[in-house]
């Protein structure tokens, strides 16, 4: 079977799930979820970085690279376990149905968690306790050191890890000895739930494969300063003698950025890690690998040449271009993994060394169709300029829903231009831009389930430089009831699943007059 068949899917963070604890999880309505996948012929269910999350609540600033997020564990599995309670669940908060109100739903899981974790530690099988001891094992390369370090940061109130204690921030032995010993509970609380979380994770997966759907992740190419990443791995990091980065992440300035992007990451020892043959690098692809099938990695460019801001400045302007480890890197990587199940983001400013790297690799870049609509035919985003071995996407987690972009980042031209090159005028935007990307000649097409739902702004998932409010969209029950919007039909009628021999109908005819602006 070929790595990337013809296949179409969604992308769904998991947060964004229904349910009623505040945040989507791991439990019924992500089963739910794979079954209508399942029904409306779709392969690929699309997920954001699965880490857990920090300030600002991003899933691409997190605070490991190899953990999971706790705030998805299903509660509800818990106390099919005998974990928790009925009593224990009988107290839920009034927590918004559409949305995620982080601030309110990180205190009440982090309670639950809690509690699930003495049950357990008291009275859990020694075939359960078994099966701990042994995933705790078998994870020990990265969970003994993000379980210290997100005890410590517990312990020190959610400060950076420069700002504790400098033997703590330093790792110094005797420090981390003291800590061990003052924290086992927390330490070994954070143990438990990161192996329910991968024992979740995994079955949800299983349960999905065998529908014949795979789970497609998120890497980002950089990883968060505050980071067990970065606490337990200093030497592989641009830092100065306090851990703290001397050199950062960012993108220069662009006619959208008038002073360039300051990401704020630290930047990688490329020669260091080459040195002992990428070694973090090969074991975060094959922990990722463990947790989806296919992997995007974010800002895949910065492989080719990344910018390099010094710490100091306050923005991105005054950096330069640095050559990153190019095709050597990924020669490795294949040498470890085989076939590269790997999407390379390139969007942006992309020059021939990028294209030439992501091609040499055999690696699908990315088309956006909101992106494609100008009065340039030869725009590489029109579906007609497609080439097969790339996914399309009718818009990303930080794009505007198709239907909030086509009410308020297009004009009268743009909209002419769509027309003529439909032959047709837009009715409906979100099912035109689902039709375009089924007919692609692309191996893979991904909608947006708000572009499913046919949602309108107050549905965005991110807003690239907004410092508040992101991250937080939910669909409810309600609205998953008209999600059809004939999407297994055209699915079938552009043969994106081919084991699917019948038609599957659904409201499929558009509205019979244009939007309103």
């Amino acid at each position: 079977m070929a790595l990337f068949p013809r296949s179409s899917g969604v992308l769904l963070h998991p947060t964004s799930l229904p349910g009623r604890y505040g945040i989507g999880d791991l439990g019924e309505w992500a089963y739910r979820f794979v079954d209508w996948l399942e029904s409306n012929g779709q392969r690929v269910w699309q997920v954001l970085p699965l880490g857990p999350t920090s300030y600002g609540d991003s899933p691409y600033q997190t605070l490991s690279a190899f953990a999971g997020n706790a705030n998805l564990i299903s509660l509800d599995r818990l106390a099919e376990l005998g974990w928790l309670t009925a009593d224990d669940l009988a107290d839920v908060p009034a927590f918004p149905a559409d949305r995620v109100d982080f601030g309110a739903i990180i205190g009440y899981h982090d309670q639950k968690l809690t509690t699930a974790y003495r049950r357990f530690a008291r009275a859990g099988s020694a075939a359960d306790k078994a099966a701990f001891g042994a995933w705790c094992g078998e994870n020990a390369h990265w969970l003994d050191d993000f379980v210290l370090f997100a005890a410590l940061k517990d312990h020190h109130n959610g400060q950076p890890w420069v700002d504790w204690p400098k033997d703590e921030a330093l790792r110094e032995p005797a420090a981390l000895d003291r800590v061990r010993h003052d924290l086992a509970g927390r330490i070994d609380e954070h143990r438990f739930r990161q192996w329910v979380f991968h024992t979740q994770w995994h079955a949800l997966k299983e349960y999905a494969n065998a529908r014949d759907i795979r789970l497609f992740g998120d890497l980002p190419i950089f990883v968060a300063h505050d980071s067990a990443d970065v606490w337990a791995n200093r030497d592989q990091f641009y830092l100065d003698a306090a851990g703290r980065p001397t050199v950062i992440a960012g993108v220069p300035p662009d006619y959208f950025s008038p002073t360039g992007q300051r990401w704020g990451n630290p930047l990688y020892r490329w020669e260091a890690m080459k040195a002992d043959g990428y070694a973090w690098w090969i074991r975060r692809f094959k922990a990722l690998l463990t947790v989806v099938d296919y992997m995007r990695i974010d800002h895949f460019r910065g492989f080719e040449a990344y910018w390099e801001i010094p710490a100091e400045e306050e923005t991105a302007e005054h950096g330069r271009w640095v050559p990153g480890p190019r095709h050597d890197f990924f020669e490795v990587v294949k040498a470890s993994l085989g076939e590269l199940p790997i999407i390379a983001e390139d969007l942006g400013l992309i020059t021939e060394g990028v294209e030439k790297l992501r091609d040499d690799f055999a690696l699908p870049g990315m088309k956006v169709l909101q992106f494609a609509w100008g009065n340039d035919p030869t725009n590489l985003f029109l579906p007609h300029n497609h080439v097969p071995n790339c996914v399309v996407y009718s818009g990303t987690h930080d794009n505007n829903t198709t239907l909030g972009w086509w009410r308020e980042e297009t004009n009268d031209s743009v909209r002419q231009f769509i027309s003529e090159y439909l032959g047709a005028q837009v009715y409906d935007p979100a099912w035109t831009m689902m039709v375009l990307g089924m007919r692609s000649c692309a191996h893979t097409f991904i909608v947006t389930m708000q572009d499913v739902l046919g949602l309108g702004p107050e549905a965005r998932m991110n807003t690239p430089g907004k410092p508040a409010g992101n991250w937080t969209w939910r669909f409810t029950p309600e609205q998953m009831e008209h999600a059809n919007r004939g999407l297994g039909h055209i699915t079938w009628l552009y043969q994106r699943r081919a084991d699917q021999q019948e038609r599957i109908y659904g409201d499929i005819a558009a509205p019979d007059t244009p939007l309103p602006d």
